[in-house]
């Protein structure tokens, strides 16, 4: 449980109580807290000792953001929001690359991995992986980078390389 309650005291002081409550429902299950600010150090330092993180929207937020930037950047990975009822998907980042907007220079790789991931929860495997297998390609073996990877590639680039790769492979 990643919070700030020796700051917010009343609001995420609760939210701590809560899910200390919820958490004695799981005893197979370990269950810590982590101040934000040690959290974030601790994914840049040692990230593999997280497994599941419970956060709220503000700290999930700031540790996606910190988590995209360490390992490739804002337009390449994809997040999942999945509730009981509900399921969304999108980008890994929010409010990232609006300045890019109509010049043909974003990632679409983050969106393009969202995609695959809500055919995964729909249970269309063999779809979802064409589209990451294709995008997996077009950026580890073709090299076709936009800008934030360090390359020239548009982003009409990027997607005419993914669908290449989803056409051969679909045949």
């Amino acid at each position: 449980l990643v919070h700030k309650a020796n700051i917010m005291k009343i609001t995420d002081g609760l939210f701590m109580q809560v899910a200390k409550r919820v958490s004695k429902d799981y005893p197979e299950l370990e269950h810590n807290n982590m101040i934000i600010d040690n959290c974030c150090m601790q994914l840049v330092s040692n990230p593999w000792q997280f497994d599941v993180m419970i956060l709220t929207n503000l700290y999930g937020t700031i540790v996606t953001n910190l988590i995209c930037g360490l390992i490739g950047g804002p337009g390449v990975i994809s997040g999942a929001n999945i509730g009981p009822r509900y399921a969304l998907f999108e980008p890994g980042t929010r409010n990232t690359g609006t300045a890019l907007v109509g010049m043909n220079k974003a990632n679409p790789c983050a969106m393009l991995n969202a995609s695959a991931d809500l055919l995964s929860h729909l249970k269309l495997d063999y779809h979802a992986g064409l589209i990451r297998d294709s995008v997996d390609k077009t950026v580890n073996v073709d090299k076709i980078h936009t800008e934030d990877l360090g390359g020239q590639a548009t982003s009409i680039d990027v997607v005419q390389n993914v669908l290449n790769h989803i056409k051969a492979a679909a045949k």
